[in-house]
C-alpha cells in the first residue's frame, strides 16, 4: 500500500483493488499506517482518501542511514568470525 501511495493519493477502494483482502482488513492496515504517521487521510463525503506523509518517510530514511554504517561493520565482523580468516589486529 505504501508503494501504491508513493504514486499519489488514493481512496480506500483504489488501495484495496490490487489486493485479495476484505475492505475491513484494508482499513485496519491503513489505520496502523496512520497511527504510525506514515499516511494521513481526508474524507470528502463518503470517500476517504489516503496519502503518504513524505516527512515521515524522510525520517525513516535518515534513521536507516545513521545505522547503516554500524550494521555494515557488525556484518563484517560476523563474516570474519564465520570464516577461517583470523580477525585483523587492532593497533
Amino acid at each position: 500500500m505504501v508503494e501504491l501511495l508513493s504514486r499519489g493519493p488514493l481512496s480506500v477502494k483504489q488501495l484495496a483493488a490490487p489486493f485479495d483482502m476484505a475492505l475491513p482488513s484494508v482499513m485496519k492496515h491503513l489505520s496502523v499506517l496512520e497511527t504510525g504517521r506514515l499516511v494521513r487521510s481526508t474524507k470528502s463525503g463518503r470517500v476517504r482518501t489516503y496519502q503518504l506523509e513524505q516527512h515521515a518517510l524522510a525520517a525513516i530514511d535518515k534513521w536507516v542511514s545513521q545505522r547503516r554504517a554500524s550494521w555494515s561493520a557488525r556484518f563484517d565482523r560476523l563474516e570474519r568470525m564465520l570464516s577461517d580468516d583470523p580477525p585483523p589486529r587492532r593497533k
